[in-house]
């Protein structure tokens, strides 16, 4: 019942051409899909379509393009100076900042306006960061005009030098263009647990570079819409896309930024990942942290996908959640595997097939966090322990799966970041208020 000899080069060769040829068939699908979105002429279906977007500005011009950034806070008063101060320092500042303060309890609301931003807080908000986003998007998206644009940035967040530069060109180049989302990679700190976070954002940001900056998900660190996209949402929802007529953010939603973003797939926008659009944002400071942050960001991308059902546009993301699903079963396999022979042999008989099969896996893990320098390298190396934290990940997506089945109650787990030694300077201050 067990073969000591390697596969056949004929049973390898057929097993790489089937992986490729289902990655090829994906990717063809995909870009199908959004080649057909790209020339709609359907304003019904796809209000935000390039070419019919391209049409309606044709001739008009609505004056240069202006950032508006809201910054949702929840008792962020140890991270939001950093915040403000990253956005003033950009080569092109935003022409506002707004910090929305959402039920907070400590001194949020004090540091923003000491760091002289203006600040917008909830009033009997129950829907955390998506329903206070929303009562201000309702009163602040009429005003803006088709090249305003608004900029969502979590009070944790980062950004790097010439973000917003590179973001305002891209509006600028091609009307067409609804929305732009940040690369995000992680903080310094929380040990080996915060260098797995690391050299996951970094395969991440890799993946969608190599993708020529062509979106998975609008991340919720810091992202840029135009308001003509999001007012189209805010009038499609309860319609063609779900949630309550007049909301820009589904308050149902785990992953509101997830949400959105299928949520402007939907209705035909074009939207980019540019490789100069980084920020920094936090990583998660323990496993219980990680647990509860994962769970609410697995669970949330499979509610998200029942909400819409099977429709072309998610077509991408129900093929990434099988392909999940297969390396669940994959990794579990394979330690199972391991296990079992542990158990069966009396001596370990090392066989070259396999072992050249996990030398060149390990050469791939430490390519793909190459950037992340020496302790990102050093951590893929050793590969054991990544393989931990991906059964990790696994557990928790089969937690998410359980949890839907059961009709368990979701909801958010807020870490609290320990307060700076810094502070907002006198400069940062000085450059908010001459803006």
């Amino acid at each position: 019942m067990y073969a000591t000899d390697a596969p056949s080069v004929r049973v390898a060769v057929s097993a790489v051409a089937l992986a490729a040829l289902l990655a090829l068939g994906v990717a063809l699908i995909e870009l199908r899909i959004a080649n057909r979105s790209r020339r709609s002429i359907d304003a019904q279906a796809d209000p935000l379509a390039p070419k019919l977007v391209m049409a309606r500005t044709a001739g008009i011009f609505s004056g240069p393009v202006t950032v508006t950034v809201l910054i949702p806070a929840h008792n962020e008063e140890a991270s939001l100076p950093q915040t403000i101060a990253s956005l003033v320092g950009q080569g092109h500042p935003p022409e506002r900042i707004i910090v929305v303060a959402d039920n907070c309890t400590d001194s949020t609301v004090e540091v923003a306006r000491r760091a002289g931003v203006e600040v917008v807080e909830s009033v009997g908000n129950t829907h955390k960061k998506a329903g206070a986003l929303n009562q201000v998007l309702r009163r602040l998206l009429p005003s803006l005009g088709d090249n305003d644009t608004v900029m969502i940035v979590d009070a944790d967040t980062r950004l790097d030098d010439g973000f917003l530069e590179a973001a305002v060109a891209r509006f600028t180049a091609d009307r067409g263009l609804m929305a732009i989302g940040g690369l995000f990679y992680g903080e310094d700190g929380a040990g080996v647990l915060g260098q797995f976070q690391r050299n996951e954002y970094s395969r991440y940001s890799r993946d969608i570079r190599r993708r020529r900056g062509r979106v998975f998900v609008l991340t919720g660190t810091a992202s840029v819409f135009r308001s003509a996209a999001l007012r189209a949402v805010a009038q499609s929802r309860g319609s063609s896309i779900p949630g309550a007529q007049g909301d820009v953010y589904d308050t149902a939603a785990l992953t509101e930024d997830n949400e959105l973003t299928i949520a402007l797939k939907s209705l035909g926008a074009l939207m980019i990942s540019p490789s100069q659009c980084t920020v920094v944002t936090e990583v998660m400071p323990s496993w219980r942290a990680l647990w509860n942050q994962r769970l609410r960001w697995q669970r949330g991308a499979l509610e998200n996908l029942g909400a819409y059902g099977l429709r072309p546009k998610t077509f991408r993301y129900w093929a990434q959640q099988l392909g999940i699903g297969y390396g669940v079963i994959a990794l579990a396999g394979y330690v199972a595997l391991i296990v079992l022979t542990l158990l069966s042999v009396i001596s370990w008989v090392w066989f070259p097939f396999w072992m050249g099969l996990g030398l060149l896996f390990a050469v791939e893990r430490v390519i793909t966090v190459w950037a992340g320098g020496w302790r990102a390298r050093l951590l893929a190396a050793a590969l054991l322990p990544e393989l931990v934290f991906a059964s990790f990940l696994d557990v928790v997506y089969l937690k998410g799966v359980m949890d839907i089945l059961f009709g368990r109650r979701a909801g958010w787990k807020h870490v609290t970041n320990l307060p700076s030694a810094e502070a907002i300077d006198d400069d940062t201050v000085t450059a908010v208020s001459h803006r």
